[in-house]
């Protein structure tokens, strides 16, 4: 029986105790410690940047889900109607009506302020019009109390969220400093409020001159369109490459090119492929210019890629023992692939089918390529049919509109954007991980 701490005839030195730590063995671990908190500092600055991030959108883009309405109580009488109708400027008419109860609820809450039309259009707009298009449209309601929620412009809106102040505010058409007493009052009588931004969440966008009434449901409804078209096409297509590629295609010079070619295709920048969908489908088979239609087919082309490559690989994840099993109790190549491979592989795929869906959701440049460009979508689609080939925009490129105008309002509003696309992105990847656990197998 030897000791280990008898001297070794190599070295001539007495040998280390197994239950003793060496220098060499400390070392080890105080490396190994040094590399556990070199990652644990990483994920902690990852952290850090992420909630740094999220808490910026949140910062700037909440500010664009509420919005500064003036609530008045207005009743029209039949024959008040007749008398503004009969006049040569009907929406003037209406206009002074809506001042004078105005004034009324004023003298209600004991405030009196000098104001004048041209001061209620800088803070509301053209309120005639507003009142004369709602009783044409609703003559039923005359004789009853309504109440109006005009929405007030961006400048007073940016007056109440702190943006505009009477030290850096300069008399212009859109807005005076002696609007700013106006608004004091009413915000006194309990007049001007805020309320949340409905027209954002479903309306199109605006002019510039008007960013408090632009919004982001019709550019919604249209990255909705161009995600089915994605979805349709770029699924089965890739899914049935991505198999052909992995299970059934010799092994040759010309599949080793076609897979070469699709690993570069999946890091070609997204810009050509908008010039590919501009030349192609646009100009060469002109198809509808700025429709979602075009603009799902040139996301397709770069999705597929994407797909091909995460299926390929969910499928070499599954087992060789489980093809071989197959071929073993007698079942052909295709049997053995879409009965027992493709449903093993079918929680990757999927998971690869939402992260490219997602990709595809947030890209900005083939768009604008294509004229899918925030002020093409004025409005919803007549029909199904028609949100395929009517033109409008999607939520990237409204976003990217918005930050491109000089208006702060329209800033204020891109950054909302942002929190709605952020919603769309974690939807899918939430649908992502539900497929996963729904559709995963162990074996």
């Amino acid at each position: 029986m030897t000791d280990a701490s008898m001297q070794t005839p190599e070295t001539g030195r007495r040998g280390t105790s197994l239950t003793a730590t060496d220098e060499r063995t400390r070392k080890r671990a105080r490396a190994e410690k040094r590399f556990r908190l070199y990652g644990i500092i990483a994920i902690a600055t990852g952290l850090f940047f992420l909630v740094v991030l999220f808490a910026s959108i949140l910062r700037e883009g909440i500010p664009a889900f509420t919005r500064t309405v003036v609530s008045v109580e207005f009743t029209l009488t039949p024959e008040q109607r007749e008398e503004a109708e009969g006049t040569l400027f009907k929406t003037k008419a209406y206009s002074d009506l809506f001042i004078a109860q105005l004034n009324k609820e004023l003298a209600e809450s004991g405030i009196s302020v000098d104001f004048d039309e041209a001061a209620i259009e800088r803070l509301l707009g053209k309120v005639g019009g507003t009142i004369r298009a709602f009783y044409t449209e609703n003559p039923d309601r005359l004789g009853e109390p309504i109440e109006f929620d005009l929405a007030a412009s961006s400048r007073v809106d940016g007056y109440f969220k702190g943006r505009v102040s009477r030290d850096t505010l300069q008399d212009s058409r859109f807005l005076q400093l002696s609007d700013l007493d106006l608004v004091d009052a009413l915000k006194e009588a309990g007049i001007i409020k805020q309320a949340f931004n409905w027209p954002f969440i479903t309306g199109a966008d605006s002019g510039v001159d008007n960013p408090g009434g632009a919004g982001i449901g019709a550019s919604v409804v249209g990255s909705f369109f161009m995600m089915l078209v994605v979805l349709v096409l770029s699924l089965p297509i890739g899914v049935a490459a991505s198999i052909y590629l992995e299970e059934f295609a010799p092994q040759n010079k010309f599949t080793d090119l076609i897979e070469v070619n699709i690993s570069n295709l999946a890091a070609v920048p997204s810009i050509v492929f908008g010039i590919l969908g501009l030349a192609v489908f646009i100009q060469f088979m002109h198809l509808p210019q700025s429709a979602p239609l075009v603009g799902g087919l040139v996301l397709t082309l770069m999705t597929l890629p994407t797909i091909i490559i995460s299926t390929r690989a969910s499928l070499k994840a599954v087992p060789p023992s489980i093809r071989d099993a197959a071929l073993g109790v007698g079942a052909s190549k295709m049997q053995a692939v879409f009965h027992h491979v493709l449903p093993l592989a079918a929680p990757g795929i999927l998971t690869g089918t939402i992260i490219g869906l997602a990709q595809a959701l947030g890209e900005t440049a083939p768009l604008l390529l294509i004229g899918m460009v925030g002020f093409v979508a004025r409005g919803y689609p007549d029909g199904f049919l028609a949100g395929f080939t009517e033109p409008n925009s999607a939520m990237p490129a409204q976003i990217y509109t918005w930050a491109a105008r000089a208006d702060v309002g329209f800033y204020e509003k891109a950054w909302g954007g942002i929190i709605i696309l952020l919603m769309f992105l974690l939807t899918m990847n939430i649908i992502a991980i539900i497929l996963r656990r729904r559709f995963e197998r162990r074996w």
